[in-house]
């Protein structure tokens, strides 16, 4: 039986449509079922499993049939614009995190919708967030509890069988310059989550673990040290501040864990990726160097405790945005003869790395893209081997990898058969440079941001016609089995399977699966939608499900970095779809790629200076409306919207919160001149870019 639904607006908090027995917990789900590897009718955790391979047993659909493969069912999600999360399946049913933090629970078989949670993050952010994300990367399941993060810092559980609140606890006040987009993790009773924010403002990053049942606080570990004049939370901090210089706990830190959480249930440890520096600027927040602990770094935890045990840092005194936020992937590897309880790492530094993940000491460490800002890993130091002028120190420096990364948050995969790791890469460079800025007396804003360097000048990497690639890399050999070039960058995350299969979806629109032992293409199937979210597998009364979620998103679609593919905001339907072999449901054809066609009223008369201020005002807006005013999809393009040209609409907008609940915040402090400045640079741009991009088409 094949299935559509299309979700209506709502206004409610939670609903419950119907109360189905598949939703009645018969086990418990705990870190012996999560880990267990042979489970093929769940998708239990953010990886699957503990061990965050994304890698799937099923066989069912193999290379042999997969061209057979066909929509199964569908859901329509008409209320969601950037769609990134991975879902889970529990017991037959499907949950997932959409826009704003709205959590759905869906029939995993037929794709019928059980119940609804808002958390209104948007009310609840009002007036505070400027900058930042609206999208969530994915939710946790524990004993019968689903966990999720929302944008204005709460992390919330609810009763996974009603949709109903349990506890909600405040990670960071709303005073605070930060925000979630990630999925929390569960483990041991406890629940850990990060956040982001080092791009939002002075930030000080820290992950938190909260107890299941009550919500309460666990333990708390900072990631950079804080002012010494008032002592240190731990020794570990202590150690941390011997590596910073000047006065940084002014300036923050960073190092925010956003993403790359894994526990290990073997060695009974907690890994935590890290952020970047805040600013990414070492001159300002470092000013006489320092490797800036425990930045951009992997950090291992006890935990019951949060008691630091190790670290390996993957960028000391980083200034570049080259975080290790990325995945934490546990393998166990023979390398030499040696068996290896390894970490596999390909953070955006363009390194991938073989760590030991009961030491922490690299293995390996090898390029999987051209990293012009170091030549290799010393790995008798650990540390990387830099190339002078990398850190823009007398003028800008021209660097591969990018801030978007070599690899960024989406979803690499381990295949245990092929032996091979399948990594969504980067190939791009750009240019740093701090010119005009004084590094001495630069200061970032609380909630309208700041880098302390302009990173401009995109394009390919060095010796590469093409910005991206699905790689196939050998962890124990540490090279390069096959990759196949992409037109575009911004791909999703990827899926394996005993199948001998990887599936991933492109930023175009297509979803593929590509032979896992040699990246030949066996199957493409056009969504006509781009993709950020990474499948997941599942086997229920008999049938094999490939499932994802269909809806460009992430910080590329918000800044507008993707505006050439026309996924347009309120055109093209996001979707939840299902694949099978025995599927045979119609999924409706989506609109052409839609280009907005900027409006240019001819009597109205811009203001040069007007428009110069409102070009400064835009910053704040760019996160979502595109850089430059050209959207990329996860907000409208203001260019072609009216309601920049409808004083009261505008106001209505932007000051009044009217579109809060969507994500808009309310800049209520902004005066009838910063709405007019807004408008007129917003008039400048739909002018200035009429004949090049609309006209044309």
């Amino acid at each position: 039986m094949t299935q559509r639904l299309s979700l209506a607006p709502i206004a409610f908090l939670a609903i419950t449509i119907l109360a189905p027995s598949l939703l009645s917990q018969q086990r418990v789900i705990d870190d012996s079922v999560i880990s267990e590897r042979s489970n093929t009718a769940e998708w239990l955790a953010y990886g699957r499993t503990h061990s965050e391979q994304r890698f799937s047993p099923l066989r069912d659909i193999n290379d042999t049939n997969v061209t057979n493969l066909k929509v199964d069912w569908y859901l329509d999600l008409p209320q969601d614009s950037g769609l990134v999360a991975t879902p889970l399946v529990v017991e037959g049913v499907l949950y997932f995190v959409g826009q704003v933090n709205v959590i759905r629970a869906v029939n995993a078989t037929t794709g019928t919708l059980l119940w609804e949670y808002d958390p209104k993050s948007g009310e609840a952010i009002g007036t505070k967030q400027k900058t930042g994300w609206f999208h969530n990367r994915g939710l946790s399941f524990y004993k019968g509890k689903l966990f999720a993060g929302t944008w204005d810092g709460r992390l919330i559980a609810l009763d996974a069988t009603k949709g109903e609140l349990l506890w909600s606890a405040r990670t960071f006040g709303l005073d605070e310059a930060l925000y979630i987009t990630g999925a929390p993790k569960a483990f041991k009773d406890k629940v850990v989550i990060g956040n982001g924010g080092t791009e939002n403002g002075p930030s000080r990053g820290f992950i938190t673990a909260y107890d299941i049942e009550t919500g309460k606080e666990a333990w708390k570990f900072y990631i950079v040290p804080g002012n010494p004049a008032d002592g240190f939370e731990n020794k570990a901090m202590e150690m941390a501040a011997k590596t910073w210089t000047g006065e940084w706990w002014k300036h923050g830190g960073g190092g925010n864990p956003w993403h790359g959480l894994t526990y290990d249930a073997e060695l009974d440890t907690l890994y935590v990726g890290t952020g970047n520096g805040s600013p990414w600027n070492r001159k300002i927040r470092s000013p006489e160097g320092g490797d800036n602990l425990f930045l951009s770094s992997i950090v291992a935890l006890d935990p019951d405790t949060g008691e630091y045990q190790w670290h390996y840092q993957t960028t000391p005194g980083e200034s570049w945005d080259f975080n290790s936020s990325m995945d934490i992937i546990l393998a166990d590897l023979t390398i030499k003869g040696e068996p290896i309880k390894a970490i596999l790492h390909a953070p955006k530094n363009g390194f991938f790395y073989v760590i030991d993940r009961r030491t922490g000491k690299p293995i390996s460490a090898e390029p999987f893209v051209a990293t012009t800002w170091a030549s290799h890993i010393d790995l008798t130091t650990g540390r990387p081997v830099e190339i002078p002028g990398a850190r823009y120190e007398t003028g800008s420096a021209r660097v591969s990898p990018t801030p978007a990364g070599a690899h960024n948050w989406h979803a690499m995969s381990y295949n245990p058969i092929t032996k091979l790791t399948y990594i969504p890469s980067i190939h791009m460079s750009v240019t740093y440079t701090d010119a005009g800025i004084d590094t001495k007396t630069w200061r970032s804003v609380p909630f309208q941001g700041g880098m302390g360097v302009s990173n401009k000048r995109y394009g390919p990497e060095p010796g590469k016609a093409y910005p991206a690639s699905l790689q196939a890399w050998d962890p124990v050999k540490q090279q390069l089995a096959w990759a196949v070039p992409q037109d575009n960058y911004w791909n999703a995350g990827t899926l394996t399977t005993a199948g001998n299969l990887v599936f991933q979806g492109h930023a175009n629109g297509h979803f593929l699966a590509y032979e896992a032992e040699t990246g030949k293409t066996l199957w493409d199937t056009d969504l006509g939608l781009g993709i950020s979210a990474p499948p997941i597998t599942y086997k229920i009364n008999g049938r094999q499900y490939v499932t994802l979620l269909v809806g460009f998103g992430g910080s590329v679609a918000g800044l507008g970095g993707a505006g050439e593919l026309g996924w347009s905001y309120g055109i093209h339907m996001r979707r939840l779809i299902a694949f099978s072999l025995e599927g045979n449901a119609t999924l409706p054809k989506q609109p052409a790629p839609f280009f907005p066609n900027p409006i240019d009223p001819p009597d109205f008369k811009i203001n040069p200076d007007l428009a110069r201020a409102g070009s400064q005002l835009y910053e704040l807006c760019g996160y979502c409306h595109g850089g430059g005013a050209r959207a990329g999809g996860m907000a409208p393009d203001l260019r072609a919207s009216p309601i920049p040209l409808a004083d009261a609409l505008f106001d209505d907008v932007v000051r009044k919160g009217s579109r809060i609940s969507r994500g808009m915040p309310s800049f209520a402090n902004f005066s009838d001149q910063h709405l007019s400045a807004l408008q007129h640079y917003i008039r400048s741009r739909a002018r200035s870019t009429k004949p090049a991009e609309a006209s044309a088409r």
